[in-house]
């Protein structure tokens, strides 16, 4: 047998079984209607189903998609929202910040004009009315706007009391520069003007006043200035002038000891000697004078509203 008839052979068979099989198959289909009928309904039942499926699952990726969308602005519209409002609240805590330098400000100046309290006390609450208008939701350009108006007139504010609080202070130091009290918390024992020489016998004229003290007393100026003098001076002992800068000029004289030199600037109430006995004096004392343009001055005048008693006991 040869190979051509092998390969002829082969091919007849296989005719032969796929003719059977189709016979077979026909046969089925046409013997078994209802079978036949099953089975090309579940073909087409799953047919259907997998493109639905594939249909369900384009759809939920795209409704997954969008939400996903949906969200990211979500999120920039809330990260937006959130640093507007951390915006207002730093603007805020300025704005609190010059409401407390405000009110600081307002108590320094309740104090130096002597104003009643309360006068510039800022966390007060203010009473306030509205008509019959309808409120809004107010939106955030707004509020920027009614806080940049607040923020100005605070500035505004702040202007007029730092200008208030410098002609004040001026005012103050002014009149911390006039002689005012006296240099030690006593009883006067000489006035001023006329009287008998204490040491000497015959007539005085006593220049000055003199304060009944114990040696080591503090002796306090009674005005800011500056140290003109401070030694020894002839009848007056250790002896202090003080230069007010206004055309006054303060004498303590008798002291012990002087805790002040020549230059040094001194504000009213410090001690700038101790009381003592020292030059023509009879016993310790302060002796004070008032200088005012060149000349000298009662210092009676000076010495504060309340009259200070005058005691018995005269020395020089």
């Amino acid at each position: 047998m040869t190979f051509k008839t092998i390969v002829n052979n082969s091919r007849a068979w296989l005719a032969h079984k796929s003719a059977a099989a189709s016979w077979k198959t026909r046969n089925f289909l046409y013997s078994r209607p209802l079978a036949s009928a099953g089975v090309l309904l579940a073909v087409g039942l799953v047919a259907g189903i997998g493109a639905r499926s594939a249909m369900g699952m384009g759809q939920v990726a795209w409704m997954q998609s969008k939400t996903e969308r949906q969200q990211a602005e979500l999120d920039k519209v809330r990260r937006g929202a959130q640093q507007e409002i951390n915006a207002m609240a730093a603007r805020l805590g300025e704005l609190q910040a010059q409401a407390n330098r405000l009110n600081a400000l307002g108590e320094r100046l309740t104090r130096m004009g002597q104003l009643e309290d309360g006068e510039f006390d800022f966390d007060k609450p203010v009473g306030v009315g509205g008509g019959d208008d309808v409120s809004y939701d107010m939106r955030p350009a707004e509020l920027n706007q009614g806080l940049n108006q607040l923020q100005q007139q605070f500035d505004a504010s702040g202007r007029q009391l730092s200008v208030l609080e410098s002609l004040l202070f001026n005012r103050q130091l002014d009149k911390n520069a006039v002689p005012s009290g006296a240099p030690i918390n006593s009883y006067i024992t000489s006035g001023f003007g006329g009287r008998a020489d204490p040491i000497n016998g015959g007539g005085q004229f006593h220049k000055g006043i003199d304060f009944e003290a114990n040696v080591g007393d503090p002796v306090r100026v009674v005005a800011d200035g500056v140290v003109s003098f401070a030694g020894v001076k002839s009848g007056y002992g250790n002896v202090v002038d003080v230069d007010h800068g206004n055309g006054y000029v303060t004498r303590y004289a008798h002291n012990s000891r002087l805790v002040v030199k020549v230059g040094d600037l001194v504000r009213v109430g410090q001690e700038i000697a101790k009381a003592g006995s020292t030059g023509r004096s009879t016993g310790a004392h302060v002796h004070f004078e008032v200088w005012e343009g060149g000349r000298v001055v009662n210092p009676r005048k000076f010495l504060g509203k309340g009259p200070t008693p005058v005691g018995v006991v005269k020395r020089g």
